[in-house]
């Protein structure tokens, strides 16, 4: 079991910037995978970053490529998400989730745990 829990999340003018944590504990060494996703009112959920744990490759989506960036800290087993540059449609809710089977997962049903999300929210 893996389990996932997200911080750092709050109110933020246009423009601002924000890091988000997310705390992994459990069977933290059998991680693939860790990435960032997101769900604003009435849309789907979307992965915005992805990174190997263990090799520490990255993927952005193209909406926040060159403004946010994903890291880790193997030490703490946390993954960040600094986010900069923020924009008012970016106001959702920010889920980190694991995948322990998919080394590179695209797809929400290829990560297996999910952390409860932290709220965003971009003021004009």
């Amino acid at each position: 079991q893996v389990q996932l829990v997200e911080s750092g999340g709050g109110l933020v003018q246009a423009g601002g910037s924000l890091r988000l944590s997310c705390a992994a504990s459990g069977r933290t060494f059998s991680n693939y995978a860790m990435g960032w996703f997101r769900q604003a009112p009435g849309k789907e959920r979307e992965l915005i970053a992805r990174i190997r744990w263990s090799r520490g490759n990255t993927y952005y989506a193209d909406s926040v490529k060159g403004r946010f960036t994903i890291s880790r800290d193997n030490a703490k087993t946390t993954v960040y998400l600094q986010m900069n540059s923020l924009k008012p449609e970016e106001t959702a809710v920010y889920y980190c989730a694991a995948s322990i089977i998919t080394p590179m997962p695209t797809r929400q049903d290829e990560y297996d745990y999910w952390g409860q999300g932290t709220q965003v929210t971009v003021s004009s």
